[in-house]
């Protein structure tokens, strides 16, 4: 009898020397796998927009892009953590929604329409709509002579919309990127390009395009670049606000500003830097 108590004991003591070592085992990888997943930061970016959101080999670069990063630190993520994932214009906001990023930093407009379905915090730059046109043609001087011509925008733009709105007698094509675009009116295939005026610059200081093509210079709407995150969720938006008005006082937004536009020889106009909105 006392033989077979004291193989229960010990038989006892193993089982619970193994249920603990599993649980051990378990809360390790729990550990491990939470940690993967809370240090890293998925951001929507445009892939073709020089000075802004551009994408060669392995390399990130733009304004948009060093927004991110820097918003990102003050999130807690180094920017080696974070994956920029292509975000065109007719998607982001199903990119915010279906959790596919986390955030999209995108030459992303503030609309009332916009935040029916996501939220924003900012703005961080304001832009305005310009025409991009061949450096030959004078034809074109501001959105009043586009009747008639063939123009070309994004899909999804807030540009697009405008233009249709304003200018009825417009031949408007619109296609997937602004980078097919570019490339159709260097060609002679479309007449102008409308989008903001700091992606009409960056496109026109590229080496391929330097001399062919110009900005006209002639704005005609005012653009709040802000950065889309899941709807209703306030607490980040305030932790990118902070992050942004901290970029804007320590002088870092001039320092991005002048590396990544200040090629281009464009100068932010009026409402620069912005004072970003109140998170609702």
């Amino acid at each position: 009898m006392t033989t077979r108590r004291m193989g229960m004991v010990a038989a006892a003591a193993v089982l619970a020397l193994g249920l603990s070592a599993c649980g051990s085992d378990d809360a390790d990888t729990d550990a491990g796998s939470a940690d993967s997943g809370g240090s890293g930061l998925k951001v929507g970016i445009k892939f073709d927009q020089p000075g802004l959101g551009l994408k060669q080999g392995s390399e990130f670069t733009g304004m948009d892009v060093d927004v991110a990063t820097f918003v990102a630190k003050e999130l807690g993520v180094d920017a080696a953590d974070i994956e920029f994932i292509q975000a065109p214009s007719a998607q982001r906001e199903t990119l915010i929604e279906t959790g596919q990023v986390d955030m999209v930093v995108a030459t992303y407009s503030i609309t009332d329409a916009r935040k029916e379905k996501i939220s924003f915090a900012g703005p961080y730059f304001v832009a305005g709509q310009d025409l991009l046109v061949r450096a030959d043609d004078t034809s074109i001087t501001g959105p009043d002579t586009l009747d008639g011509k063939k123009l070309c925008s994004v899909t999804g733009s807030t540009s697009a919309q405008k233009v249709k709105e304003t200018v009825p007698g417009v031949n408007l094509q619109e296609f997937a990127t602004y980078s097919e675009c570019v490339a159709a009116l260097a060609s002679g295939a479309i007449d102008a390009l409308t989008t903001d005026d700091t992606i009409l610059a960056g496109y026109a200081a590229q080496d391929q395009y330097k001399g062919k093509l110009k900005v006209v210079g002639q704005p005609f709407s005012e653009e709040r670049y802000g950065i889309g995150i899941k709807k209703g969720d306030t607490a980040q938006c305030q932790k990118i606000t902070d992050a942004i008005n901290k970029m804007i006082t320590d002088g870092e937004w001039q320092k991005i500003v002048d590396a990544n536009l200040g090629p281009a020889g464009y100068k932010p106009g009026a409402g620069n830097p912005p004072t970003p909105d109140a998170c609702a």
